[in-house]
């Protein structure tokens, strides 16, 4: 597995950063979290890159690390919500390994997180997030593998993503 990454895509709060620590460990992979890098490279939180250099910027950054993330391997990649909602980038990680949609209800996404001020998108209206939630779920539902995040632990995911990945390998 180490000749390939492993793509976890998924709304926020889908647990993608927290998953995949725990299967880069099952797997004896590397974790990256993109949003992490993002901040790194910016010396700012997404926060203040979207209220200071905004959205569009964010997503260009995204894209650039995406990039440079393809062109390596033996990674466990957690993307942003946004990144893996976003149609080349899904055919670029596609093609650089296995992309894991952790899918996870738009209640559950506010249960879990609805009161994080640190997530612009969850500031928007219900309505807009819905539409958001629903336009989304159309590019992740591209990926190579659907794991039900609800009512798991993240260790149960992790050996859900594990199960699926080699029984994909087997059959290939």
């Amino acid at each position: 597995m180490k000749d390939k990454n492993i793509f976890l895509v998924g709304f926020m709060g889908s647990g993608k950063s927290t998953v995949g620590k725990i299967l880069a460990k099952k797997l004896g992979m590397k974790f990256i979290d993109i949003d992490e890098e993002i901040e790194k490279k910016e010396n700012m939180s997404i926060k203040d890159i979207f209220s200071k250099k905004g959205e569009n910027y964010f997503r260009e950054c995204e894209k650039r690390e995406i990039e440079e993330f393809t062109k390596k391997k033996g990674y466990i990649v957690s993307t942003g919500g946004g990144l893996g909602a976003n149609i080349d980038n899904m055919k670029k990680m596609k093609n650089a390994g296995i992309v894991v949609w952790l899918k996870v209800s738009l209640d559950e996404v506010l249960r879990r997180c609805g009161n994080d001020k640190n997530r612009p998108v969850l500031q928007k209206p219900y309505e807009e997030l819905e539409k958001l939630y629903t336009e989304r779920k159309k590019v992740y539902s591209m990926a190579d593998i659907h794991i039900d995040t609800e009512n798991k632990s993240p260790e149960e995911i992790a050996s859900k993503i594990q199960e699926n990945i080699y029984g994909n390998i087997h059959r290939n």
